[in-house]
């Protein structure tokens, strides 16, 4: 009989209770004797319950006519603790498959001894609610019609007619004002007066019951509210507010990306009337500054450690005239039209050399191909770039740019350097490369395959004492799989395994320490300037339990891990600043299709770079060009609701062409500038 039925017979009423008046074993050499002097029956004694039927268990029996009884009593007791162990075990395991489904299905961060409480925080939160960790629970900011009517209505207090008192009007003290303060620090310039409806029965029953010291103590509390409240009202007022949230009022400084053409690939500046025209433009708009892309392939393009920097300095020296502050890339990869697969600005010449005796110094996928969009993390510490190991090479590349401009860093017109670490510029390997065939919203491929990473994946499993495990996934897919096609990555999958938590945590770790690296000699080059990491987002296959996309990518995310803590750990050591990517348009049927949440992915990033006092700033998708997608970055940067008031430090806005072209850009660009700026927060908190 298993448990279900075992709880169904104990609780059925018509269950053979036959075994009750059986004798016990431990009483058998005591039989009850007859009472010879006393023929009459006697009435039977009431049998005692609760603590009176433990002093008489523990005492023993007193006669031998109550030994019966009070074996059966301690038999029911049993049963009854019995059935109770049952309908806890029950409860239990219903409780762990909902746990087991919240996070399976709900991506719920929900620890793994999780109670109730737990759950209800999780729910509250996913509704919109904050909970703060002493439970106090609260919604985040009230819709804008009650902070006007809080405004026209600053007091909001309201008399109740008391049945009782014919005419005479009582404040309720159910409903008296008051402020509430669990409202999040966002909110605390719209204070709305909280007001509690009540009956008109319960009124006259308070009315009736109160007395004269509770009306003055009520008073004092209605005269104290009013005070606090007048105080916030006159501090909002008074600064120009108005019940607008503070984030939308805060300025956040906005770069436009220079194009690429400006600079050819002998390092010259080609066109420098167009490129006046071009940040004449941008200063019209109203924009900070610009981001310039300092490229490997051009500046050391021919020969090692032979740097020509003169078409970046007349470029610099343009910026310098219309007094726009400057941000430089370090780009240490390839750039290329996606729409040609043609490379514009590839990996210096004497690299690519280098490669066709030496593929191995690129990423190599499962088939063997090579990606030439950047050098494999598996050279950073190997000697096979002349002499030069890869991180030394980026390391000469950075410290030639910060000498050869020493006197702009003095002056401060370079703010920030970005650190190129990875494809495209992002912190990740190049698992999504066009010219392999990937297309959204494939998984991609892991890029581990070269000599250099294969040796320290066979390093790594020693160390673990399992040699069999230094290889890659045999199962995983390949560039356009779907997660459930794949034995690696479906559900309860290999992923989840114990070879599949230890390659990827190797494959991830291997981005995270060549991040370390490359960033410890980034500080050393450029000494207190504020040092810029892209992180990308990878969003497609969010909400299913492996996250493969960003498995492929580098970030050991799946439901049951933190994949961005490891990093942004290295990230803080470094004060650098991350700078995600953010994605406007709308989720579109294809992206249903690839189960995608970049609301739940930014979510995640932002507030566990925010979490751990890192400085974040944004950067647009080269698709994110309507107004749908202006507001949702606008509601990105400048998030209303959070209580902690964090937005971004900054924001770089970049399209393929040139700004003053206007081919692709914003319908409404100047609309949010002025939002980045602060300055249409009225109209932000309308739409």
């Amino acid at each position: 009989m298993n448990d279900d039925d075992s709880l169904r017979h104990d609780l059925d009423p018509q269950s053979d209770h036959s075994s009750d008046y059986l004798p016990h074993p431990h009483h058998s050499s005591h039989p009850i004797q007859p009472q010879q002097s006393h023929p009459q029956p006697q009435p039977q004694p009431r049998r005692p319950r609760g603590f009176a039927a433990t002093a008489a268990g523990s005492a023993g029996p007193t006669s031998p006519s109550s030994t019966p009884t009070t074996n059966k009593g301690k038999r029911e007791r049993e049963k009854e603790k019995e059935r109770t162990k049952l309908r806890e075990r029950l409860r239990r395991s219903i409780t762990s498959r909902m746990l087991a489904g919240l996070r399976q299905y709900g991506n719920f961060p929900l620890p793994a001894r999780a109670d109730m409480n737990d759950v209800l925080a999780a729910l509250a939160r996913e509704a919109g609610w904050v909970v703060e960790p002493d439970g106090t629970t609260y919604r985040h900011s009230p819709p804008p019609s009650q902070m006007a009517a809080a405004y026209q209505n600053p007091m909001g207090m309201r008399s109740v007619e008391s049945p009782v008192s014919s005419g005479v009007k009582a404040t309720n003290p159910s409903s008296m004002a008051r402020i509430d303060e669990s409202l999040s620090p966002a909110s605390l310039d719209s204070v709305v007066i909280g007001e509690r409806d009540t009956t008109a029965t319960a009124t006259a029953t308070a009315t009736a019951t109160v007395t004269a010291a509770t009306n003055n103590s009520v008073e004092c509390l209605e005269m104290e509210a009013g005070d606090q409240l007048m105080h916030h009202l006159s501090n909002s007022i008074s600064s120009g507010d108005h019940g607008i949230p503070t984030t939308a009022l805060a300025y956040v400084p906005l770069y436009a990306a220079l194009a690429t053409g400006f600079i050819n690939s002998y390092c010259q500046l080609v066109d420098p009337e167009g490129l006046r025209q071009e940040l004449a433009h941008v200063q019209s708009l109203n924009i900070d500054g610009v981001v310039v892309d300092c490229w490997w392939g051009i500046v050391e393009g021919w020969s090692p450690q032979k740097y020509v920097w003169s078409g970046y300095r007349a470029l610099f020296n343009i910026v310098r005239e219309f007094k726009l502050k400057l941000q430089v890339v370090m780009a240490f990869h390839e750039y290329g039209r996606s729409e040609s697969g043609d490379a514009l600005i590839p990996l210096p010449q004497w690299i690519l050399e280098i490669g066709k005796k030496n593929p191995d110094i690129f990423f190599t996928d499962r088939e063997g191909r090579r990606n030439t969009e950047c050098l494999s993390l598996g050279i950073d510490k190997e000697r096979v770039l002349q002499g030069r190991t890869g991180v030394e090479v980026y390391f000469d590349f950075m410290r030639s740019f910060r000498t050869e401009f020493d006197d702009l860093f003095t002056e401060g017109l370079i703010s920030a350097v970005e650190i190129g670490l990875g494809a495209s510029g992002e912190l990740k390997y190049p698992s999504f490369s066009e010219r392999m065939g990937w297309r959204y919203p494939g998984i991609g491929e892991f890029q581990c395959y070269d000599r250099y990473l294969q040796q320290s994946l066979q390093k790594a499993a020693k160390l673990r004492g399992h040699s069999f495990w230094a290889r890659g996934p045999e199962n995983a897919g390949e560039y356009n799989s779907r997660p459930h096609e794949t034995g690696f990555f479906c559900e309860r999958g290999d992923y989840d395994s114990y070879y599949g938590r230890f390659f990827l945590h190797w494959y991830a770790q291997s981005l995270i320490d060549h991040a370390d690296s490359v960033l410890s000699l980034a500080s050393l080059a450029f000494d207190e300037t504020k040092l810029i990491v892209k992180v990308p987002a990878v969003f497609w296959w969010y909400k299913t339990t492996s996250h493969a996309a960003e498995l492929t990518s580098g970030y050991y995310n799946p439901t049951n891990q933190d994949g961005y803590s490891p990093i942004f750990e290295v990230l803080k050591k470094h004060l650098a600043t991350v700078k995600f990517v953010c994605s406007g348009p709308q989720i579109s049927s294809q992206d249903n299709e690839a189960l995608a949440d970049p609301e739940g992915l930014s979510w995640q990033v932002l507030n566990l770079a925010w979490d751990r006092g890192l400085t974040v700033a944004g950067e647009n998708a080269l698709s994110c060009y309507d107004r749908e997608g202006c507001m949702r970055i606008v509601e990105m940067v400048k998030p209303r609701n959070d209580p902690d008031r964090h937005h971004f430090s900054f924001f770089v806005y970049q399209q393929p062409s040139p700004l003053v072209q206007g081919t692709i850009c914003f319908p409404e660009l100047g609309f949010f500038i002025k939002c980045m700026h602060g300055e249409s927060a009225e109209d932000l908190v309308s739409c």
